[in-house]
């Protein structure tokens, strides 16, 4: 007797389509291409290329021979909390309760993680400015949410324009992404753009999620921090971390501040998906912020000088790019070239061994772009220059 055999399912047919669709990093999908040629000057990933402060390598060494290797509280070690408020209150005149409003995370990416799966129920869309960070949309879409791109323009100096902001909002609309200084245009929001954007908030009853993980490196005048404008705090969620200003990229520590009702939501995926951040990496982040602020003086200083020449040189060889005002990238228009961006990216490592990113990586708008990151000495940025020189002579 022949016995019926049941088809086994396709792995493929469990995955949750959500996932299956989301479309790879286009900056992961780049760099797998770069990894695979030698000798490749890259201007490619955004990471400080100095090494973390002595001092606070030097803590995170002692609390390791100390054996402080123990789980922190979800919402992270109290007194790095402390010490955050006290910071964020002398730097940028923000004021967070450390029991109640702030919470430390892994990276920034936690944080916008948690916080987007905290507020969004299926179909609720977040309004995303871009050209952005890779991770805003996919993330929407995770938490169950809609994406709904708004592009900004190198002719208006990658700014928000209310007009278009309003025209994307529908009744579903929940919340609104912002960062800056931006990533990867390096425009930034100034007080007059941030009282707007709150008051378009307030109109339409949004949450803003403030992605402030570059606010150490503004150049232009200081950072304004959205959460400090009157009534802004009830509706405004603010993440950042300490990767880029300190040169922490490795230890994974973020955090997120916000009304204390939504910081309770949020800790409770925090506390299911984490628990909690490195340990070591908040004792290290204590002494970062009590001691490191001549160390991220100095950075700053040296991304100016590396930013001044980049722009310089690309403006010089036919590169349209703006004047960056903060972070350590370049967004370089590219469409008097005839390629698009990916053709562009590929064709120069092809032939130069130069490494940068399509503009596609970060949203549709991005097309016609390049990135750059200047988070690199000035001899591989001089480089770099001379072989997209030579590309675009050919």
């Amino acid at each position: 007797m022949i016995m019926k055999t049941e088809s086994v399912p396709k792995v493929s047919s469990k995955i949750a389509r959500r996932v299956a669709e989301l479309p790879p990093s286009g900056i992961r999908k780049f760099f797998d291409l770069v990894l695979a040629t030698e000798g490749v000057v890259s201007l490619g990933v955004g990471e400080p290329d100095f090494t973390t402060p002595r001092a606070v390598r030097d803590e995170a060494i002692s609390i390791l021979e100390l054996g402080k290797t123990s789980y922190t509280s979800n919402f992270g070690l109290r007194e790095l909390r402390v010490e955050l408020a006290q910071w964020l209150e002398r730097q940028y005149g923000l004021r967070y309760d450390p029991d109640t409003e702030i919470l430390i995370t892994v990276g920034g990416s936690e944080a916008l993680d948690v916080a987007l799966r905290a507020l969004l129920e299926p179909g609720d869309e977040v309004l995303v400015l871009e050209p952005c960070f890779v991770s805003y949309a996919p993330l929407v879409v995770l938490a169950g949410g809609t994406p709904r791109y708004v592009p900004t323009y190198q002719e208006e100096g990658f700014r928000v324009n209310f007009d278009r902001l309003r025209e994307a909002v529908t009744p579903r609309t929940k919340a609104v992404v912002v960062n800056y200084p931006n990533n990867p245009t390096g425009a930034t929001l100034r007080e007059d753009d941030l009282r707007k954007l709150l008051a378009f908030a307030t109109e339409y009853d949004l949450i803003i999620l403030s992605d402030e993980i570059y606010a150490e490196l503004t150049y232009e005048g200081r950072h304004c921090s959205l959460g400090a404008l009157p009534d802004a705090k009830e509706r405004t969620l603010l993440v950042s971390g300490f990767s880029k200003a300190f040169a922490m990229t490795g230890w994974w520590l973020g955090y997120l501040c916000g009304p204390s009702e939504m910081i309770s939501a949020m800790l409770k995926i925090h506390q299911y998906a984490i628990m909690c951040a490195p340990t070591i990496s908040q004792y290290a982040a204590i002494v970062a912020l009590r001691g490191c602020e001549a160390d991220v003086a100095a950075m700053r200083e040296e991304y100016r000088r590396r930013r001044d020449f980049i722009v310089k040189a690309f403006n010089e060889i036919g590169l349209r790019t703006l004047l960056p005002e903060g972070a350590f990238y370049v967004f370089a228009n590219i469409r008097d070239t005839g390629l698009n961006s990916e053709e562009f990216c590929t064709q120069l490592l092809q032939s130069q061994k130069v490494a940068i990113v399509p503009g596609t990586a970060f949203g549709p708008s991005g097309e016609g772009f390049v990135r750059a990151s200047y988070a690199a000495s000035l001899e591989r940025l001089e480089k770099a220059v001379e072989g997209i020189a030579r590309f675009l002579k050919k």
